[in-house]
């Protein structure tokens, strides 16, 4: 009995032991497990599912951008569930038509987040839309991620922490133009024609910054509002002033107009347009591609109809990808391009925020991005990003155009 008695005594002790030698181990496998091991949700994600949402100008003014850019964005979604979704979630991504409307743009948002439920509202396009629903969604606290606007206003992380772009600010764009006019044409005599509202402001503001003392030689500036059937007389006024560099910073519209007026009036000034509206197909041949020899643009993503890009491994992936999932978008559509761009980036995002898929975690993971490249960045080309500069762009590409395509001149110009 007194030795069974031991037994049953060292049994229980090394039972114990065990217990605790397992809880032990137990406690050191959470520590080593990834940080996102511990889900954590914010409205419009669980354990099956991620919903996103988007408001695009799929009719009006701006429909020339949207609709393509709509589909590819689509499409990318399809496919991306096709192939087992983010972490084991599928995509529930919800695009509804603003029509370019700022009214429109805020209703679509509520519809989203209060109807809908989704956990951001993802890759919106266009300035006039997303002006008009920051002030809400911040409000909401709901990320307005990887949006396709320029406007200085996107990177204002005290006022706005819940909206971060994904493309290049138009004062960057601006300066870069600047330096390229600087070191090209030193004694260039400026006239800028502009969209009144912050997509042509900031463009303004960014290109004479970045001139400096030089800015003195820009001598005539005309405007246009968005509404303005054409800018014809705009384009007369600048040519009379004496302007041999002529910059501007307009609508898709707007930018084919002028194209085909400085052309029609035997105007050969050095001819700058927004990188935004250097789409072959949607600007340069309702403008003509004669009349459009000869412009310069600045650029950040590779255009799949230049044949430098021919055997691209990332272009071929790129159209083989529109071929089956968006037929009807054209590949060589610039919107589209930035969209692709764009939905990558969501996606690589979403990957990286793995089971915590909060909308804090959205934004924390957006804005540390440190040299960060997606498919189609031309050489040179990345994404830099932090909390208190949510700039995504740093540096661009110049380039030209031949009269068939667009051509790269020079290395990547830095706006800093």
């Amino acid at each position: 009995m007194k030795i069974t008695g031991q037994i049953t005594g060292g049994s229980t002790l090394v039972g114990i032991i065990v217990r605790i030698a397992g809880a032990l181990a137990l406690s050191v496998a959470f520590a080593a497990a990834p940080a996102w091991a511990q889900k954590d949700y914010s409205p419009g994600a669980s354990d099956t599912e991620i919903k996103l949402g988007q408001s695009t100008p799929l009719s009006g003014p701006a429909s020339a951008f949207g609709a393509g850019a709509g589909r590819a964005v689509v499409g990318f979604f399809d496919m991306l569930n096709e192939q087992g979704g983010i972490n084991g979630r599928k995509i529930n991504f919800t695009q509804l038509d603003n029509a370019y409307s700022a009214p429109k743009a805020v209703e679509q948002s509520r519809k989203l987040i209060e109807d809908v439920g989704v956990l951001a509202e993802v890759g919106t396009i266009g300035t006039v839309p997303n002006v008009a629903i920051q002030k809400y969604l911040n409000s909401k606290q709901v990320p307005q991620l990887f949006i396709t606007a320029g406007g200085r206003r996107f990177n204002d992380p005290k006022t706005f922490p819940w909206t971060v772009p994904l493309y290049p600010d138009f004062e960057t764009e601006g300066r870069v133009i600047a330096k390229y006019i600087l070191a090209k044409r030193p004694d260039a005599k400026i006239g800028i024609l502009f969209q009144n509202d912050d997509f042509g402001r900031d463009y303004v503001k960014g290109l004479k910054a970045g001139l400096g003392p030089k800015a003195s030689q820009i001598i005539a500036e005309a405007s246009y509002e968005l509404t303005d059937p054409t800018i014809d007389s705009q384009i007369v006024q600048l040519k009379a002033a004496g302007v041999d560099t002529l910059i501007e910073q307009s609508s898709a519209k707007a930018a084919a107009q002028s194209i085909r007026k400085v052309h029609e009036i035997n105007w050969s000034p050095l001819h700058v347009i927004g990188g935004s509206t250097a789409s072959v197909d949607t600007v340069l041949k309702p403008a003509g591609l004669e009349a459009s020899k000869g412009l310069v643009t600045t650029q950040f993503l590779k255009q799949p109809g230049d044949p430098a890009w021919a055997n691209d491994e990332e272009i071929k992936t790129y159209k083989a990808f529109l071929k089956k999932y968006a037929p009807s978008a054209n590949p060589d559509d610039y919107s589209v391009l930035v969209a692709y761009m764009n939905v990558n980036a969501v996606a690589a995002l979403l990957k990286q925020c793995g089971d915590e898929l909060t909308r804090e975690n959205l934004v924390r993971q957006a804005t540390l991005l440190h040299g960060t490249r997606m498919p189609l960045m031309l050489p040179g080309i990345s994404i830099s990003t932090a909390p208190g500069d949510y700039t995504p762009f740093k540096s661009l590409r110049i380039a030209k155009f031949d009269g068939t395509s667009w051509a790269l001149s020079g290395d990547p110009i830095s706006a800093e």
